[in-house]
């Protein structure tokens, strides 16, 4: 199988296949309280990334299921990990990437997607159905996927520019734009290190201590001329006019630069860089699983799958929504990249206990 191949047979997320079976038999369902279908349990608490939710999705959902929806936000899959990790945080469905997935299985703090509860799962498209993080997707429901890259102001620097990380990490580069104090990097260990690793042509889910302590050299070196590690308003950073560069995912930079007033593009540089996919989880301490199950239900529908992708310009790996989302959008290669383009782009993928060095390295890097 083609490295194209084998990268779009990983982007398969989320679908879901049974997880509990037996109704009201909690101990044959591994003691996790059984919901049917549009059944609610209380309000719900969701953890989400900034951003990412249309909320006339939730004014419906409130409106229709008579429960209200309360949505806190985290800047990274680690973040979110630090929060959930204690148990017992109030919270009941969050929205982890794949290489995360991965990690919340195995440490058992998600709990398995009730078929009966989410028959909308027969919405998802087939190439999303059986992702290697989640086997089956037994234990989490597809949201959207997308890219990582760079997102610039052209009004400033020109079209002129090199679509590379050099952007981000070459002092010669940075000079020659006028980049130097107004770059921005995610906040994110795995997506900034990667940068750098595949800015030096590796992958950017080594698992070289001689690689990494290279891309810990290439953001150590970067840092006084990064004008701030963020998460959350990298795009709006850009807009504003208070950075001129950004590290970021791809949805968020077209949705601010259609209010900006300069000239703006997004891509992934040529060095390649990540594709990821997000799916919605039910934490396993949940207080109110039926309402999470329900919620996630609703979004699964065809066209709250396509209103979601409408609001914000992420690809969904919902098949039935295709026919209800907007040309424009379905047309756009950042929102839908070309298989030439998948040939350059990498999942991130749990590297098991070798991810504290990862956390490790973007901290002593920072400094």
């Amino acid at each position: 199988m083609g490295k194209w191949m084998r990268m779009f047979a990983i982007l398969g997320i989320l679908g879901i296949v049974a997880a509990g079976c037996g109704g009201d038999d909690e101990e044959a369902a591994g003691g996790f309280k059984q919901c049917e279908a549009g059944e609610t349990d209380g309000d719900l608490a969701f953890f989400n990334w900034s951003e990412y939710m249309d909320p006339d999705l939730i004014t419906a959902f409130q409106d229709e299921f008579g429960v209200t929806v309360t949505e806190d936000f985290y800047p990274s899959n680690e973040e979110m990990f630090a929060k959930i990790a204690p148990g017992g945080t109030g919270f009941d469905l969050i929205v982890p990437s794949d290489y995360m997935i991965s990690i919340l299985i195995e440490e058992e703090l998600i709990q398995p997607v009730q078929a009966a509860a989410v028959p909308n799962r027969a919405n998802i498209a087939e190439k999303f159905s059986d992702p290697p993080f989640d086997p089956g997707n037994t234990y989490t429901s597809p949201y959207q996927w997308g890219t990582t890259g760079i997102g610039i102001d052209l009004g400033v620097t020109g079209t002129d520019i090199p679509h590379s990380w050099s952007l981000l990490f070459d002092a010669d580069v940075a000079e020659q734009y006028g980049l130097d104090g107004r770059i921005s990097l995610l906040d994110d260990p795995r997506e900034t290190m990667g940068a750098a690793l595949k800015y030096l042509g590796y992958s950017l889910n080594s698992t070289s201590a001689d690689e990494l302590a290279e891309a810990e050299a290439v953001i150590a070196d970067a840092v006084s001329r990064v004008a701030a590690f963020d998460s959350d308003q990298y795009s709006e950073l850009v807009v504003a006019g208070e950075t001129i560069v950004g590290h970021g995912y791809s949805g968020n930079f077209l949705w601010d630069f259609e209010e900006g007033e300069s000239e703006y593009t997004y891509f992934v540089p040529d060095e390649g860089g990540t594709v990821w996919v997000d799916g919605m989880a039910v934490l396993a301490e949940a207080p109110h699983p039926c309402t999470a199950f329900a919620f996630t239900n609703f979004l699964l529908d065809a066209q709250n799958g396509a209103q979601l992708t409408n609001y914000n310009w992420y690809a969904s790996p919902n098949g039935a929504a295709e026919e209800f989302i907007d040309q424009e959008v379905l047309d756009n290669p950042i929102i839908y990249p070309t298989a030439e383009a998948m040939k350059r782009l990498e999942f991130i993928e749990d590297t098991g206990e070798f991810e504290i060095e990862y956390t490790d390295a973007l901290t002593r890097a920072r400094g």
